[in-house]
């Protein structure tokens, strides 16, 4: 299958700008490129076909406008094969570590060495889903490795609930750390196909039980609560459903929350402080992002 490729060329300083755009827009099959050596950037996105690609970027061009991105050349839009779409991101997601978890592009599976006792997740760009590679994302796995480390009950006892999943590789890498049921849902049906075929390039099929649905319709469709319940989703969505976010932890559990920009977070501790009297919380920020981790009395 041929996907079209959009990239126009932006302000170098005007990058971090526009990733926060992105986010905040939900605009997942777009990304931004930089090159620090020469102090280049583009904007780049992948469409299924060329009319839905040109229309992304008519409506993205004037949002980039009012956050004060300056577009310094025409988009250029192009056929790009699989092999094209794979090696673009060849150059930009590397392996990496947290703890005994590793991450690494599936063209490296020949020659990954994974040292004894730690786990391994292969990842595979797929069209309009992320690698994992973003802050947001690092933030929640680092929770989860740090909470696999340092739980006192078995893990295989505990559930985790991956509330709005995209590409699945927090669910899976909870099913790697030893995490016993484990269920993800997301209100894109691609994001949930897309899910299902990271957990068989693992060899974990079956192992996480994805499904399609929202804030609303998938939490409650859960049976029971869960142990650990992970939400890496932009601010506002997660501010709007903390009731229904909250109600979901199990008594003694966490709710770990991503995808919040560091100069956001204060708000949304004092949302969720405030709909949840007693719960312990505590934070942190990784470049211009952050997350919120609440933890439920017993």
């Amino acid at each position: 299958m041929s996907l079209f490729e959009t990239k126009v060329e932006i302000a170098p300083a005007g990058a971090a700008a526009a990733d926060e755009l992105l986010l905040e827009h939900g605009r997942e099959n777009w990304s931004v490129l930089e090159d620090v050596i020469v102090r280049r950037a583009w904007l780049v996105g992948i469409g299924q076909d060329e009319a839905t690609a040109r229309a992304e970027w008519t409506s993205l061009e004037p949002l980039l406008g009012g956050a004060g991105v300056a577009v310094l050349a025409p988009a250029v839009c192009r056929v790009l094969g699989d092999a094209d779409w794979r090696d673009s991101y060849k150059a930009h997601f590397h392996a990496w570590q947290f703890g005994r978890l590793h991450w690494v592009p599936v063209w490296e599976k020949a020659t990954f060495l994974l040292p004894p006792g730690d786990a391994v997740l292969w990842l595979d760009p797929g069209l309009a889903f992320g690698t994992g590679n973003h802050e947001t994302t690092r933030l929640c796995v680092e929770r989860l490795v740090t909470l696999a480390a340092g739980e006192i009950r078995k893990l295989d006892t505990l559930r985790v609930i991956d509330a709005g999943c995209g590409s699945g590789i927090l669910a899976l890498s909870a099913a790697l750390l030893g995490f016993r049921e484990i269920s993800g849902f997301d209100n894109d049906p691609e994001a949930v196909r897309v899910s299902e075929e990271n957990a068989a390039l693992n060899g974990l099929a079956g192992r996480v039980a994805f499904r399609v649905g929202d804030l609303v319709s998938g939490l409650a469709g859960e049976n029971g609560r869960g142990d650990v319940v992970l939400a890496n989703i932009q601010a506002d969505v997660l501010m709007r459903f903390a009731g229904e976010l909250l109600a979901a932890v199990a008594p003694g559990g966490v709710l770990i929350l991503s995808g919040i920009l560091a100069h956001e977070n204060a708000q949304v501790r004092a949302v969720f402080a405030a709909a949840a009297p007693g719960w312990r919380i505590e934070h942190r920020e990784m470049g211009e992002w952050s997350d919120v981790l609440l933890r439920r009395p017993v």
